[in-house]
């Protein structure tokens, strides 16, 4: 884990948002690092969502300054929405994701992606009948088309079945060991503290923590 402001892949410097004359947080400073898995938490409304956008380029700050030091196609974005087209198969969306960044995999490296998703065995089923859980895993399967460097996670457990979930934690800790950063919010922040190396906690408007997960519980006491 690489922590160094110098090393880092995003650096976000006071940054406020607004929206009209609501304040949603302000003078939120991070630096995300190579290998880092960095949770963000805090109640509903607190502004996670809307500084992960932030943080992704999706959005602009009212103030401070974001540096997110990698190319578009270096970066994956995993929010609430799963953008698969639900009247192509498993295969097919992934066919087409691929050629959106211009790669054209073969069959045979598809069916390796969905087999690592657990989805080989409905590869050629249409993905609008597929489950909340089945539909994520589809979207992850999405992110390794690209290998990014940094991963944007938005709530991805939300509706997943316990074995999904478990999927997913497991491939959340198999970016890190590639060396990829993951930015994630959780809900089920007790259980996945444990997987992250710092926590960004947002609260009354502004970071009420950011550190290392080890002394997050401590220190939000």
């Amino acid at each position: 884990m690489a922590d160094a402001p110098g090393n880092a892949l995003l650096s976000v410097k006071r940054a406020a948002k607004f929206y009209g004359q609501k304040l949603v947080f302000k003078e939120v400073s991070c630096d995300v690092g190579p290998g880092q898995i960095v949770l963000v938490a805090g109640p509903n409304g607190a502004g996670k969502s809307t500084l992960m956008r932030i943080m992704a380029g999706l959005s602009k700050p009212s103030a401070g300054d974001v540096d997110l030091r990698l190319e578009p196609e270096e970066t994956a974005y995993l929010g609430h929405a799963t953008f698969i087209y639900p009247g192509l198969s498993a295969l097919a969306n992934l066919k087409f994701w691929a050629s959106m960044y211009g790669l054209s995999p073969s069959r045979d490296e598809l069916m390796a992606l969905l087999k690592r998703v657990g989805l080989e065995r409905v590869a050629e089923e249409k993905a609008g009948a597929f489950s909340r859980g089945m539909a994520q895993r589809l979207n992850l399967a999405r992110i390794y088309l690209v290998e990014p460097k940094l991963i944007f996670l938005d709530e991805p457990g939300t509706g997943l079945d316990p074995k999904s979930l478990a999927t997913l934690r497991g491939e959340i800790a198999g970016f890190r060991d590639r060396g990829t950063s993951v930015i994630w919010i959780s809900h089920h922040v007790a259980e996945d503290t444990a997987l992250a190396d710092m926590v960004l906690a947002l609260g009354g408007r502004r970071v009420e923590y950011f550190g290392p997960a080890s002394g997050y519980e401590v220190a939000s006491c």
